[in-house]
C-alpha cells in the first residue's frame, strides 16, 4: 500500500480537513424536520466542538430521495430546506452541508452550502458529480456500499476533470449480503494514499438497509466502537447523524446517536486521531 499523503481541503475560511487539521466533525439530523430542531442541534454541537477544539460542519438533508418507502418522510424540499440551512449558517457562523440528488440542484445548493454532499447510491453519476464540481465548492462523496476503495479514484478523476480538487470521500460500509454492512478499515489508508481526505460515517455504517421492510434498521450503540476503530486506521473526519430525541426522529431513528451522547463518543476518537495523525500508518 502506498504511503499516506497528508493533503488538506479547505471547507471555509475557518474550517479545513486533512493534513495537520484537527479532526473534522460533520453532524446533525438525518433530515431537516423543522427549524427549531436544526437550531437546537447546531447550537449544542458547536458548544461541544468548541470545547473539544475540533472543526465542525452542520449537516441535514433538505430531501432524502432514497428512502425505502414512498410513505417515508423526505424533508421540506430544496427551497425551504436551503432557507433553514442558510439560517443555521448565518446564526452560528458555521459551515453547512447537505446532499444533492439532481444536477439541477447543484447551483442553487452551492449558494448556501459550504460543502456539497453526494449520496452513496449516486456516487458514480457523472452528470451529478460534474454539476457539483463546477460550482467550485468542496465535495464530500459518500463511497457506495457496492464499491471497493480503489473505485473511488475514478470518482475523484471525474471531479478533477472539472478543475475541482477539493474532494473528500466518506466511508459508510460495504454490503455483506442482504440487510448487512461491514467495514474494511484497510480502505482508509488506501483512499488517503491518493491525497484524498477520508471521513468515516459512524451512523450509516451500523445501518441495516431495508431490514424493517419499509425502512432501514440498525443500532447506534455500535457507532462508538466503529468510530474508535476508524480513528485508529487514520481518518481525517467523522460523520455522525444525531438528534435530541432519536426515538421520534423522522428518518434513521435506529442509527441516530442521541445528542447528549455525542461528546462521550468523540473524546476517545479525538485522542486516537491525535496520536495516529503523527504517524504514517501505511506499510512501506
Amino acid at each position: 500500500m502506498e504511503p499516506v499523503v497528508n493533503t488538506s481541503v479547505q471547507i471555509n475560511d475557518d474550517v479545513s480537513i486533512g493534513g495537520t487539521s484537527p479532526l473534522l466533525l460533520i453532524a446533525g439530523p438525518c433530515v431537516i424536520e423543522d427549524r427549531d430542531t436544526c437550531m437546537q442541534t447546531a447550537e449544542q454541537l458547536i458548544e461541544i466542538t468548541d470545547r473539544l477544539k475540533i472543526g465542525y460542519v452542520f449537516k441535514a438533508s433538505f430531501d432524502k430521495a432514497n428512502r425505502s418507502s414512498i410513505e417515508s418522510y423526505r424533508g421540506p424540499g430544496l427551497e425551504e430546506g436551503l432557507e433553514i440551512l442558510g439560517k443555521v449558517r448565518e446564526s452560528f457562523s458555521i459551515p453547512v452541508t447537505s446532499d444533492i440528488h439532481l444536477p439541477s440542484q447543484a447551483e442553487p445548493a452551492s449558494e448556501v452550502l459550504d460543502l456539497i454532499q453526494i449520496p452513496a447510491f449516486l456516487c458514480r453519476q457523472t452528470d451529478l458529480l460534474i454539476s457539483a464540481a463546477v460550482t467550485g465548492k468542496p465535495l464530500n462523496v459518500k463511497k457506495g456500499q457496492f464499491m471497493s476503495p480503489a473505485d473511488v479514484y475514478n470518482i475523484a478523476d471525474k471531479i478533477r476533470s472539472a478543475d475541482n480538487y477539493r474532494i473528500c470521500i466518506t466511508e459508510r460500509g460495504t454490503c455483506f449480503g442482504y440487510n448487512r454492512l461491514v467495514n474494511d478499515f484497510t480502505g482508509i489508508p488506501a483512499v488517503r494514499s491518493k491525497g484524498i481526505p477520508l471521513i468515516f460515517d459512524a451512523s450509516h455504517s451500523v445501518q441495516e438497509p431495508g431490514a424493517l421492510g419499509d425502512s432501514s434498521g440498525g443500532s447506534w450503540e455500535q457507532s462508538p466502537l466503529l468510530a474508535r476503530a476508524a480513528a485508529g486506521a487514520g481518518i481525517d473526519g467523522l460523520f455522525i447523524e444525531t438528534h435530541p430525541d432519536p426515538e421520534h426522529a423522522k428518518c434513521d431513528a435506529g442509527t441516530m446517536v442521541p445528542l447528549d451522547r455525542i461528546e462521550e463518543l468523540l473524546k476517545p476518537v479525538i485522542e486516537i486521531h491525535t496520536v495516529v495523525q503523527k504517524w504514517d500508518i501505511s506499510p512501506s
